[in-house]
């Protein structure tokens, strides 16, 4: 079964490991094949990954859409993760999580895990924030 994307004009997906931006004018195509896609909502660049959850959102898109350098964004995200869990041990359900995603190869829902930790990692700075009154 194919899936119809449609793009707002300017908007990027990446298709296989292709970054694409669309034209001025809104879009809409079909992929009929199985292969990695993030549309923009979706893609973290190395830039914005500033915060040690962000680093381990952005080494698992980089699993998905990078297969050729698979083992190397493993042995990283195990590194961070261990960082992350040692820092806050209460990040350790939704580590666990993403890590038995990624151990099967389900990149994409370890990403959705992955979102949930940077949720998880800004309301932490927000509650501390507020605990030593830094608003």
């Amino acid at each position: 079964m194919a899936l119809k994307i449609n793009l707002k004009p300017g908007e990027r997906i990446i298709v296989g490991g292709a970054v694409i931006t669309n034209g001025k004018n809104a879009t809409s195509f079909l992929i009929e094949n199985n292969v990695p896609i993030l549309r923009q909502k979706d893609i973290l660049t190395e830039s914005q990954a500033n915060t040690p959850c962000r680093r381990i959102y952005l080494v698992v898109q980089l699993m998905y859409i990078d297969g050729a350098n698979l083992t190397w964004h493993h042995n990283t995200y195990w590194s961070l993760a261990k960082g992350v869990v040692k820092a806050a041990p209460s990040t350790l359900p939704l580590i666990d999580r993403m890590s038995d995603l990624i151990l099967d190869n389900h990149y994409y829902q370890a990403l959705k895990v992955a979102k949930k930790l940077i949720e998880y990692e800004e309301e932490a700075v927000r509650h501390a924030r507020r605990a030593t009154g830094n608003l």
